[in-house]
């Protein structure tokens, strides 16, 4: 039986741009914000941060969570829920040259609100919740997944 996979992301901003990253190994028509998979037995905050080193090699301090997605694919088993938690960069160049160690991220991107009207972003409540209330949490239930 198929169960949701548990995944966290960070909203990340700098000089009021947000940071994305590409969703799929090597392509660039969606984006979303860094992050992927918690580990078993693993701490949020704990695997935001692993994640965070491996797709934009940057050092970051989880904050407070401030978004939860649910992206599904009402006509298959695929189920992910996105926590997405507030994040300050400690060390690392946000402008500098990377590998992501599993090859999924190739690229990043800083962009302002703005500038996401014009690219697909994922979560539709991204920008909202990146550039809103800081102390507000949303939910956003069973968003489908694009093809």
């Amino acid at each position: 039986m198929a169960t949701p996979r548990l995944a966290v992301r960070a909203v990340i901003l700098r000089d009021d741009r947000l940071l994305l990253v590409n969703a799929w190994k090597g392509r660039t028509h969606l984006w979303c914000a860094p992050g992927g998979g918690v580990e078993l037995h693993q701490a949020l905050p704990e695997a935001l941060a692993r994640e965070i080193r491996e797709e934009t090699g940057l050092v970051v301090e989880v904050g407070a969570p401030c978004l939860v997605n649910e992206f599904h694919d009402p006509n298959g088993p695929f189920h992910q829920v996105d926590i997405y938690f507030r994040c300050r960069i400690l060390t690392g160049d946000p402008d500098g040259d990377w590998t992501d160690p599993e090859g999924v991220v190739s690229h990043r991107i800083w962009v302002t609100r703005d500038d996401m009207a014009a690219l697909t972003v994922k979560p539709d409540s991204l920008a909202a919740v990146a550039w809103g209330d800081p102390g507000a949490i949303s939910y956003d239930p069973l968003e489908p997944i694009l093809r």
